[in-house]
């Protein structure tokens, strides 16, 4: 993982939410950010678009979470896969929600111990 510059503390993994009225919608949002160097994991809530335009590759994870609100079901799928992710931490992390409804929510839930001290969030990308 890279430091930030003139600090040996590691750099923390950027997060992004980003919804979408579709699927295919929020892949392609996704993908319009992915021209930056660095590995990226990317979460999305839901099954994959047949058209899908993201393909895992050594420098992109991809994670998919069963449709449902991910603040109101108890992040527990949310938790443990981004859990997994954080033990060899990509520089940029996208998590693709459904519905735009609960988003403060899951701001407020990713602001929240241990993940204020390992993640750092981005403006929320719709």
């Amino acid at each position: 993982m890279a430091s930030h510059p003139g600090s040996s503390q590691p750099a923390r993994p950027v997060v992004t939410l980003v919804t979408g009225a579709t699927a295919r919608a929020r892949e392609q949002a996704i993908a319009a950010q992915l021209h930056q160097d660095g590995a990226t994991a990317v979460i999305l809530e839901g099954l994959a678009d047949p058209g899908s335009i993201l393909v895992p590759s050594a420098t992109l994870l991809i994670s998919r979470i069963a449709p449902g609100c991910l603040c109101c079901t108890g992040n527990l799928v949310l938790r443990v896969t981004l859990n997994r992710i954080l033990r060899q931490p990509p520089a940029r992390i996208f998590i693709g929600v459904a519905s735009s409804e609960h988003l403060d929510q899951l701001r407020s839930w990713l602001q929240l111990a241990p993940y204020d001290q390992l993640l750092e969030l981005a403006p929320p990308h719709t």
